[in-house]
C-alpha cells in the first residue's frame, strides 16, 4: 500500500459491513433514498452539472439501490451499474424498471463490463473502502472513452471514529490520470444530506 493510502481512514469499515443485510433499509437514509423532493432535486442538479449534457453512458459504481442511477437515467443517460451486493442489485433493478439501464452483480474496483467504454464512470462513497484506490482508478479510467470523465462523491464522516478519504488525498490520486481535475466542496449543502453537516464532503471531477 502506498503512503497515499495511509491516509484512508477507517478504511476497514466499508468492507466489514454485510451490504445484503444493509440493503432493505439502505433507502431510509435521505441522501440514499433521495425520497425527500429537496434532497432529490439536490442530487438532480449536482448531476446535470457533473454529467454532460448530451446522452452519455455512464457506468455507477458501488451503485447500491440504484437512486443515483434513476437520476441520470431520467436526465436522458444510458447507464451501467454494478454492485458487490445482489440484494442492492435486486433493488436498483426493479427501482429502473423499464429505463435504459442495465444492473451487474461484480467488484465496483474491477467491474465485470468487458470491452464496454464509457463517457462517465459515477462513483459515491466507495474509493475510500477500496483497499487499493489507486489501482482501481487507473483501472476506471481505462474504461473511459477519450475525453470521458470520473466523478468521485467522496468524504471523511464523523469526528469521534472517522472514515473515509481526505479530499487532498484523492485529488493526488486522481490528477496523473486527468487532464482537467476540479474539487468542489459539499459540506455546506444540507440539501443534499438532508441535514447540516460539519465534516468534509466533496467531489472529485476527472476529464481524461
Amino acid at each position: 500500500m502506498t503512503h497515499d493510502n495511509d491516509a484512508l481512514t477507517g478504511a476497514n469499515a466499508g468492507t466489514d459491513l454485510d451490504w445484503d443485510a444493509q440493503a432493505a433499509a439502505f433507502d431510509d437514509e435521505p441522501d440514499h433514498g433521495l425520497r425527500d423532493p429537496e434532497v432529490r432535486r439536490a442530487w438532480a442538479e449536482r448531476l446535470r452539472d457533473w454529467l454532460p449534457g448530451r446522452a452519455s453512458d455512464v457506468l455507477d459504481l458501488g451503485c447500491g439501490t440504484g437512486s443515483l442511477s434513476l437520476l441520470a437515467a431520467e436526465q436522458g443517460h444510458r447507464v451501467t451499474g454494478v454492485d458487490g451486493s445482489p440484494a442492492m442489485i435486486d433493488l436498483a433493478r426493479a427501482k429502473l424498471a423499464g429505463r435504459d439501464a442495465v444492473f451487474l452483480v461484480g467488484d465496483a474496483a474491477a467491474p465485470p463490463v468487458g470491452e464496454q467504454r464509457y463517457d462517465v464512470i459515477l462513483v459515491r462513497h466507495v474509493v475510500w473502502a477500496l483497499p487499493d484506490p489507486a489501482r482501481a482508478l487507473r483501472h476506471w479510467r481505462g474504461l473511459l472513452r477519450p475525453g470521458g470523465r470520473l466523478v468521485l462523491v467522496e468524504g471523511v464522516w464523523g469526528t469521534v471514529t472517522p472514515a473515509g478519504i481526505p479530499a487532498d488525498v484523492l485529488t493526488g490520486l486522481v490528477t496523473p490520470l486527468a487532464a482537467e481535475v476540479r474539487t468542489e466542496r459539499l459540506s455546506g449543502e444540507p440539501a443534499l444530506w438532508g441535514k447540516e453537516v460539519s465534516d468534509e464532503r466533496y467531489v472529485v471531477v476527472a476529464v481524461v
